[in-house]
């Protein structure tokens, strides 16, 4: 589990505020580092690459720029919702952008480590290696992801035969 992150955010003390971009996948709400967010657009058109895996959509031009997109909810095997309204998300990992597909945008988050509880153990044949984190709101939960690991970033650069930047 990836424990050291939750225990890394409430080491670096509560007064201090984390900021998250909260979005849907299916019924479900998920999170990611806003800091690795670099901008959110609507879906693009894509060309597909033969051969891929089936949540890899394709790449895209953004302004200039060539990006692989993702399809995360069949990354993470979640049904898509009827009433969504798509977007991409544009994610900076080192070095690296990537878009990833989402159900719809909700907000940022702003929370303290206290907020944030360990993923919880489940069954050893069940991937939560990508799982960093659980924030607790009102009623309800978000799941915080290491986006890096969903996407693993090795599969990614071969399917798009780019390398990342120094």
């Amino acid at each position: 589990m990836e424990k050291d992150n939750v225990t890394k955010m409430k080491r670096a003390g509560t007064s201090e505020l984390s900021r998250f971009i909260e979005f849907s996948l299916g019924q479900e709400d998920y999170a990611i580092p806003l800091l690795m967010v670099r901008e959110v657009i609507s879906v693009p058109d894509t060309t597909p690459i033969p051969k891929s895996p089936t949540h890899f959509l394709g790449i895209m031009n953004l302004r200039g720029q060539v990006i692989s997109v993702v399809d995360l909810r069949k990354k993470l095997k979640v049904d898509a919702r009827q009433d969504k309204e798509e977007a991409v998300i544009i994610v900076d990992i080192g070095g690296m952008n990537i878009g990833v597909v989402v159900d719809s945008i909700n907000k940022v988050l702003a929370f303290s480590s206290e907020d944030v509880s360990e993923m919880p153990e489940v069954e050893h044949q069940i991937n939560t290696h990508f799982i960093f984190g659980v924030y607790k709101k009102e009623n309800s939960l978000t799941v915080l992801l290491d986006i890096a690991k969903v996407l693993d970033l090795k599969d990614m650069e071969a399917i798009s035969g780019t390398k990342r930047a120094a």
